[in-house]
């Protein structure tokens, strides 16, 4: 039995029927099933893709009505019967990546997030906008007791995301990587991590504030400013020591125009890793430069269960230290407004006591 007290109801936000709202709400509290766990969430990031659950304009059917969130940290309440590698009391992520087959050709070769009944937290299961949420024992992180539940939320998605995309990037320390949307909730985290992997960092973003963060807080070598640049592609390769344009480059914006323009100041034998998802954009690279260059441009998706508890330890050994701001769960809404209006600068985290 679970010393915690479990309710019979909680808060939770809840999108009802595809109207662009949440709702807060009480709901019931529902029970594990034998392979899963009961976390009681603490707090949770709000994601770039919790935006796309709630408008909807995805290419994958959502879940309705649905409770969004995938970067709640808390603590295991409750679990199933055939769960014994996790207690109660000890502090759980639940991720995008909610449960897998475990069986498949994917699943075997720690390729989880490829599986095809991969099931996703906050889009086609019920995420983490909620006091109690359920997720599958053996894919929920493990998280330090001495790790802070509020600051750890975000890397529960944004920093196992670009951790991985690094990763995938092959490139090594003492190289050089542009981050293309280095001021937002992703790109903040990329910087962090690429610093601590012993990288040189391009920060591409637009504004003052975003500038600000990008060299004075998260520790980029340069800041090329796309709005104010005449020639994004002439400035990114500038940056370099040699002129030639980074090793590799990591496109975390939510806009279309940055994934196109990549290609072009990447480096010959650079890579070019696509990892966020603005809704009904296209990928293009010149093919005569793609070829000369021998240019590599892939997709990155989110970390398997090795990935999450490699970038929770860079976390837990004080090498990520990005921004968040702690509102209240109820305030929701208003968060999805700025980010809605290019707004945000870091990461919101929710308070679900609030």
């Amino acid at each position: 039995m679970s010393p915690h007290k479990i309710p019979n109801e909680q808060w939770a936000q809840v999108i009802e029927d595809g109207n662009n709202k949440v709702e807060y709400k009480k709901i019931p509290v529902q029970k594990p099933g034998p392979d899963e766990v009961l976390v009681n969430i603490k707090f949770t990031g709000v994601c770039h893709t919790d935006l796309h659950a709630l408008n909807g304009d995805w290419p994958l059917d959502r879940k309705l009505p649905l409770i969004g969130g995938h970067e709640g940290a808390g603590v295991v309440v409750a679990r199933g019967d055939l769960v014994k590698d996790i207690e109660i009391g000890d502090h759980a992520g639940v991720k995008w990546l909610n449960g897998s087959c475990l069986a498949c050709d994917f699943c075997q070769q720690a390729d989880e997030p490829l599986c095809a009944k991969a099931l996703l937290s906050g889009y086609t299961v019920d995420g983490t906008f909620q006091q109690y949420c359920i997720a599958k024992a053996a894919h929920v992180a493990r998280i330090p007791k001495d790790v802070p539940l509020d600051a750890i939320s975000p890397v529960l998605c944004a920093g196992i995301t670009v951790y991985k995309g690094l990763k995938e990037s092959g490139a090594r320390p003492g190289e050089t990587v542009a981050i293309v949307g280095a001021g937002g909730g992703l790109g903040s985290l990329a910087q962090q991590y690429a610093k601590a992997m012993g990288l040189k960092v391009i920060a591409i973003d637009t504004g003052a504030d975003k500038k600000k963060a990008c060299l004075e807080q998260l520790g980029a070598d340069h800041f090329v400013d796309f709005m104010q640049s005449k020639d994004v592609v002439a400035d990114v390769k500038k940056a370099t020591p040699d002129g030639l344009g980074p090793h590799a480059v990591l496109l975390v914006a939510v806009n279309e125009k940055p994934f196109q323009q990549a290609a072009e100041y990447v480096r010959p034998r650079g890579t070019v890793v696509c990892i966020g998802l603005p809704s009904g954009a296209y990928l293009r690279a010149p093919v005569f430069d793609s070829v000369v260059k021998m240019v590599t441009i892939k997709g990155s998706y989110v970390g398997n269960r090795k990935d999450s508890a490699e970038a929770i330890e860079f976390f837990r050994r004080g090498l990520i230290n990005a921004p968040f701001k702690v509102v209240g769960m109820s305030e929701l809404q208003s968060v999805y407004d700025k980010m809605q209006q290019g707004e945000i600068v870091g990461r919101y985290v929710l308070d679900t006591s609030k």
